[in-house]
């Protein structure tokens, strides 16, 4: 199943950055330190593109501390591109962010040439919460669903630093399928648009090899060689009596607590993903994307021959071959 979810406001979001954008000097994204490779946009990417960039990772108290500084290095590595880590437990938080706005603009930030400096981010990601802790006081709302922000918002952080608030925004097609499964997981994918139980399946498949440990820690359960995504589901619901007549496992309770203790992080400090798994499930479902492309081009190509739009591609004659 394809996970996408693209309110209406995100396009209204997306005019809004593009017209900002022409005066903007940095370009600050938060990311979701627990999938910092999902949760960047590539549609931001080509908005912003030529802008300096930032790259937040947020929430790293709840991320895998030893996967969170390879995604730094890795978006360090790019060019025009600084990345650092932020969590609940900093108390200046503020002056990390405008230090690293100063590297990547170092002309700008004073009265006279102030700092001009974009906040983005995909939804639910903790972007409210950030602000509302650089500035001490409730200057956005926040809230455990994805899109509560709805509007842009000018922010004075300091003295010639003044900071642009964009409600959070995905993008209209998810190409990496792991990618919208992390997201949903993660509470940046409104809960209409995806399948608790499908998402369920998909984090334990990638929990059981890499963070089994946790698991037996939270779930009090074995885990034998061979066990699978809904062996493990079922035993989860029979230990948290989610449990329906006749002994049968109710699935979707099942599910919706494992989703929720991995987003409140009691099941421990757990990270999605690797910079290299990214780029594999990256570069698969462009692959997958080209390809699928290519098939709606021949079936478009088909249609307009049939209403004689185009003409029909001229046969070769190869009899004097």
């Amino acid at each position: 199943m394809a996970i996408q979810w693209f309110p209406g406001h995100m396009h209204l979001t997306k005019k809004a950055i593009s017209e900002r954008i022409k005066e903007i000097d940095v370009v600050i994204e938060l990311l979701d330190a627990r999938l910092p490779g999902s949760s960047a946009n590539p549609m931001l990417a080509e908005l912003t593109e030529g802008k300096p960039a930032l790259k937040v990772l947020n929430k790293q108290d709840l991320a895998d501390p030893t996967r969170t500084p390879l995604w730094l290095d890795y978006y360090n590595s790019q060019p025009g591109t600084r990345a650092i880590g932020l969590d609940a437990s900093m108390s200046t938080p503020a002056k990390a962010l405008i230090e690293a706005c100063h590297v990547l603009a170092p002309t700008r930030g004073s009265m006279v040439k102030p700092m001009r400096v974009l906040i983005c981010g995909i939804p639910n990601v903790g972007k409210s919460t950030l602000i509302n802790t650089l500035t001490g006081k409730r200057a956005t709302k926040t809230g455990d669903e994805a899109g509560v922000t709805k509007i842009e918002q000018r922010i004075v952080l300091a003295d010639g630093f003044y900071l642009f608030d964009t409600p959070g925004m995905l993008w209209p097609r998810i190409i990496v399928a792991k990618s919208g499964y992390n997201l949903a997981a993660s509470g940046a994918i409104g809960r209409n648009a995806f399948n608790e139980e499908e998402v369920a399946l998909e984090l334990l498949d990638y929990l059981i090899p890499n963070y089994p440990a946790l698991l037996k820690a939270r779930y009090k359960v074995e885990l034998p060689a061979g066990t699978t995504d809904e062996q493990l589901l079922e035993e989860i619901g029979r230990k948290r009596g989610a449990v329906l007549s006749k002994g049968r496992i109710n699935l979707q309770k099942a599910a919706e607590i494992v989703i929720y203790e991995f987003r409140q992080s009691t099941l421990g400090r757990i990270t999605l993903e690797t910079p290299t798994e990214f780029q594999s499930w990256m570069e698969a479902g462009q692959k997958l994307d080209a390809e699928r492309q290519v098939k709606k081009d021949d079936i478009e190509l088909k249609r307009l021959i049939k209403l004689k739009k185009v003409p029909r591609p001229a046969k070769v004659d190869r009899r004097g071959e």
